[in-house]
């Protein structure tokens, strides 16, 4: 198991333990968050994704190393998802806080 990996393991194990609405899930065939059945975090490539929104300032969080989600030859990155990899580890959990914030207020926008 690579540090990615055990990291990502003790963050599903907190977010599910400490959030009732917090589930384990799948995104892109790779381990994840859910949150009321919609993906805000998951594991992919050793790097940890995070559902944040378009107008997100990555960069203001103090990270400088990451990416947007590309998961289409032919299509734009997704704006609101970001990839963040293994040397900004320590940010992980932050932002994991952050996504599941931002797709608990994702998901009250839906239900007006």
């Amino acid at each position: 198991m690579t540090t990615g990996q055990a990291e990502f393991e003790a963050i599903c194990e907190h977010f599910a333990g400490q959030y009732e609405d917090v589930t384990r899930g799948r995104m892109m065939s790779s381990p994840g968050l859910r949150y009321r059945g919609r993906v805000f975090a998951f594991f992919h490539r050793d790097k940890m994704v995070f559902r944040l929104g378009e107008g997100f300032d990555i960069e203001a969080f103090g990270i400088s190393d990451y990416g947007l989600l590309s998961p289409f030859k032919k299509k734009p990155a997704l704006r609101a998802w970001f990839e963040i990899p293994t040397s900004e580890l320590q940010h992980w959990r932050p932002l994991a806080e952050r996504a599941l914030e931002f797709m608990r207020g994702t998901v009250a926008r839906s239900l007006r």
